[in-house]
């Protein structure tokens, strides 16, 4: 059956008793018949313009492609716009070439232009950004919003910088940090330049929220990449990880311990969902906490290449009494006993365990983000990495050089937090306060709105 669109008919029904493969023979004949016509009238076919071209052959020809499932192109020397159309009569209009072949019209249809694919039919929506620089790693995300609350990322930039190298020991930002740190965002001032950003918010976390020149490094990135860096709270950088992992808690839970183990902080919230769920995860924290400590600053403290059993359960004591100072510990009262209840983990930390338990030849955020894992394949993995070497943790795809002397800090911070909440299940988030930012943007934006009263004025 011809598309519509390029002037063909609907078919009739067949008659009772006939036979499709009859009829479509016959009109071939017929089509043949036609086309001789209009030869020997002076009429020719497209791209008869050998006068000693025998046209049967051409026929012959194009009747062949057609039983193998295909269309029969030929040149028109004279058509320098579209020099590959569709072998029909010279009398149809047809449509500028696409990737090389033209499409006939119906007579009288106007052309239509053809489809640029570097330029969208439709309208773009708007692009927003990311920036989060925390004491181990520079992100960023660029994304665009999608349809139920969600956006589609469009670029994307990571690197670990240890902004916090040596803060612990020195209160201050060290020169190599910032000069690496730098780098990183000229990258990103530089893919931020290169879209057409909405809106955007660039934030710094712990090592520029501590260091006492942390203001001055502040004022040297506005000056030397034109970004304008936001610090913020603690309490903000908790609600930003809450709002960025809000899709992967299921509808059935009715309490959750969300926790961000971070270079130089590690932020905590208490979410209560057993009663009435709003949109926003976030307005439902009962209470939170920021921990001073994270993989780099409780790795320069106790060591992180060479980590006895000894020290490591040194650092998870230390850990916990750090956790048994927070007043708000019990808020979720019977919540965090019941079956509804589980973490929700977002940090490098949990994703390298979930690597790990998966044995992935190289990271695949896919499958490891909203991985599900109980509390026996947890317990499993700690030890296997308490059990391995600096040069096996650096060897593993999943962690590497750049962390191999951090993750069993993270693993510290890791058990001190299941020994406080114990729970049977962990959900591990390749997520955090980026999407968080991205989220919140759109939200105050309303564009989810706009797209919902979009598709109910369609409907």
């Amino acid at each position: 059956m011809k598309d519509l669109e390029d002037g063909g008919k609907t078919p009739d029904a067949e008659a009772p008793g006939s036979f499709p493969g009859k009829r479509r023979r016959g009109k071939r004949k017929a089509a043949r018949a036609r086309a001789q016509g209009r030869a020997a009238a002076g009429g020719g076919v497209a791209g008869a313009e050998k006068p000693d071209a025998n046209p049967q052959d051409g026929q012959k020809r194009r009747r062949k492609k057609r039983r193998r499932g295909r269309k029969a192109y030929v040149r028109d020397a004279g058509n320098a716009a579209a020099p590959n159309i569709v072998g029909k009569t010279g009398d149809e209009p047809t449509r500028p070439a696409v990737n090389g072949h033209a499409r006939s019209l119906a007579p009288g249809a106007a052309p239509r232009p053809a489809h640029r694919y570097d330029q969208a039919p439709y309208h773009q929506p708007p692009a927003y950004a990311a920036l989060d620089l925390g004491t181990n790693n520079c992100r960023l995300l660029v994304a665009v919003p999608n349809r139920a609350g969600r956006f589609r990322v469009i670029d994307a930039f990571s690197r670990i910088v240890r902004l916090g190298e040596g803060l612990t020991a020195n209160g201050r930002l060290a020169d190599d940090a910032m000069a690496r740190a730098l780098e990183a965002l000229k990258v990103c001032a530089g893919k931020l330049e290169a879209r057409k950003i909405a809106r955007a918010r660039l934030i710094a976390t712990e090592a520029c929220r501590a260091a006492a020149n942390g203001a001055e490094f502040i004022d040297r990135v506005h000056e030397e990449t034109g970004l304008a860096l936001e610090v913020i709270d603690r309490e903000t950088e908790a609600r930003l990880a809450v709002s960025g992992c809000g899709s992967l808690v299921e509808r059935e839970t009715r309490g959750v311990v969300l926790f961000d183990i971070g270079g130089g902080s590690s932020e905590i919230a208490l979410i209560d969902i057993s009663r009435r769920r709003s949109r926003r995860l976030a307005n439902h924290i009962v209470s939170w906490t920021s921990l001073p400590v994270g993989v780099v600053s409780l790795s320069e403290r106790f060591g992180g290449r060479h980590v006895t059993p000894e020290i490591f359960a040194a650092m998870v004591d230390d850990v916990v009494g750090m956790i048994d100072a927070f007043d708000g510990r019990d808020r979720l009262g019977a919540v965090a006993t019941g079956e509804g209840f589980h973490l929700l983990g977002t940090s490098g930390t949990v994703t390298t365990l979930a690597g790990i338990f998966l044995d992935l030849p190289r990271y695949d955020r896919r499958r490891v983000d909203g991985l599900w894992m109980n509390d026996v394949d947890v317990d499993r993995m700690v030890e296997t990495l308490v059990g391995w070497g600096f040069d096996e943790r650096v060897k593993n795809p999943c962690i590497g050089a750049d962390r191999a002397d951090l993750v069993l800090a993270g693993c510290a911070i890791l058990e001190a937090i299941r020994r406080t909440w114990p729970a049977t299940r962990l959900r591990v988030a390749d997520r955090g306060l980026r999407e968080g930012i991205l989220t919140e943007l759109m939200a105050e934006d309303r564009v989810w709105d706009r797209d919902r009263r979009a598709r109910s004025h369609v409907s």
